[in-house]
């Protein structure tokens, strides 16, 4: 969606590298590399602002690395009082954005709901959670694009 476009704005949600992980360190490192020259690297779960912010398209990589990231500092899995209403917040404060972008967004998503059932409840929160997100997101889009080993299907 993005080939042969000059600059574009890569935004990685998974957080800073952490150095006291090098298995880790070199997997980002060899994926930044394969990125063209043009291309810009932000390290942030903030997507609201890399949405209202203008300037070139942005890449968006990924939605479901971004929901994790977002249910931990909510408290989600300590059990913070508060951590269903902040999830919320962010989930809809995301969408609102995605709803009136400033620039060209991609954005990247993990499938749910065809594999398999997740063994723990924190499983099944994240899958339905992230279904949520997908579903919202989708409705709100332009396009919709299904990939499965490299074939991409229009859904929308």
């Amino acid at each position: 969606m993005l080939h042969g476009v000059d600059r574009v704005t890569y935004v990685a949600c998974g957080g800073p590298v952490d150095v006291n992980d090098p298995e880790w360190a070199r997997r980002v490192a060899a994926h930044r590399a394969r990125r063209p020259a043009g291309w810009s690297t932000v390290e942030t779960r903030d997507v609201q602002s890399m949405l209202e912010a203008p300037g070139d398209p942005v890449l968006i990589d990924c939605l479901g690395t971004w929901l994790a990231g977002v249910m931990d500092e909510c408290g989600l899995w300590l059990g913070q009082a508060d951590a269903d209403e902040l999830l919320t917040a962010r989930v809809d404060a995301l969408v609102a954005a995605w709803g009136r972008p400033a620039r060209r967004v991609v954005a990247v998503s993990n499938e749910v709901g065809s594999g398999i059932i997740p063994a723990t409840a924190s499983g099944r929160r994240f899958r339905d959670e992230l279904g949520s997100v997908n579903a919202r997101i989708a409705a709100a889009s332009d396009a919709v694009w299904l990939v499965t080993a490299g074939i991409g299907q229009r859904l929308r």
